[in-house]
């Protein structure tokens, strides 16, 4: 058979629309995205990086690069002198088109000095709790958000980050921790940032002991994930960036796989 210029364009053009339908109908059929979770904490020096350069689009892309769903920060400024009177949580929030809180640790230089959390998820609550310190160190504090994750359902993050001056103030602060989040039926609950503290230590056999579980073993040095051991998730991958000038700290990532119903 013989087709002319014309019915061949016309032959084509039925070819590509059932092409472009059954692309579109594949689209719906295909199942929804797998129950993860991917955590992230980073502790940002107060936006200066090891070149002494205070930069927070480069780590903006540091966190975009690795696409979490849920980021703590620790070490972060708001409207300090040292950052130029900067609130860093809301401008990296803006950076990476994420929902942003942030809880103050303690007042400096005319404005606060904390923890920040970033969420892909609409953030339904807040929390920030004190912890213990002895006089002449620093206040540390956790920050408790409370949202609801796409497959998962509600979770509730906490980020946090431990004195650096005193292994004793570290494991008071962990046994606090220890009650603010002893919760049982509720929520899965996970905990994440810095701890200043090794995997083997006294504060981080606090934690364990209690039914924690580090998310990041065996690559932990004093950034964690943690997770509750009664919580059923699977730890699909942890991804650890070599990255030396962004912050003093390497972001740490956890990919967290949700088995419950």
């Amino acid at each position: 058979m013989v087709y002319s210029r014309r019915s061949c364009f016309g032959l084509l053009l039925i070819l590509s629309f059932v092409v472009v339908f059954a692309g579109c109908h594949r689209g719906v059929i295909e199942p929804g995205p797998a129950r993860t979770l991917r955590v992230l904490t980073y502790n940002i020096h107060h936006g200066e990086g090891t070149d002494g350069v205070f930069d927070l689009e480069r780590l903006a892309a540091v966190i975009n690069d690795l696409s979490p769903d849920i980021v703590a920060l620790q070490e972060v400024d708001r409207n300090t002198d040292r950052a130029s009177g900067v609130d860093q949580a809301a401008v990296l929030g803006k950076l990476c088109d994420m929902h942003h809180v942030f809880g103050q640790a303690m007042p400096y230089q005319n404005g606060q000095y904390g923890e920040a959390i970033l969420s892909r998820f609409p953030i339904e609550k807040v929390l920030v709790h004190p912890l213990p310190y002895a006089t002449g160190q620093e206040p540390r504090a956790a920050l408790e958000a409370h949202l609801d994750a796409p497959g998962i359902g509600p979770v509730i993050f906490v980020g946090t980050h431990l004195c650096h001056q005193s292994n004793a103030t570290r494991a008071q602060q962990n046994k606090r921790l220890n009650q603010l989040l002893a919760r049982e039926g509720g929520p899965p609950v996970v905990l994440a940032g810095d701890f200043n503290a090794r995997p083997s230590s006294e504060p981080m056999s606090v934690l364990i002991e209690d039914g924690w579980v580090d998310a990041i073993a065996p690559r932990s040095r004093i950034d964690y994930v943690l997770i509750r051991a009664a919580d059923p998730w699977r730890i699909k991958d942890v991804v650890i960036v070599d990255e030396p000038v962004a912050s003093d700290h390497d972001p740490v990532l956890a990919v967290l796989e949700w088995q419950g119903d």
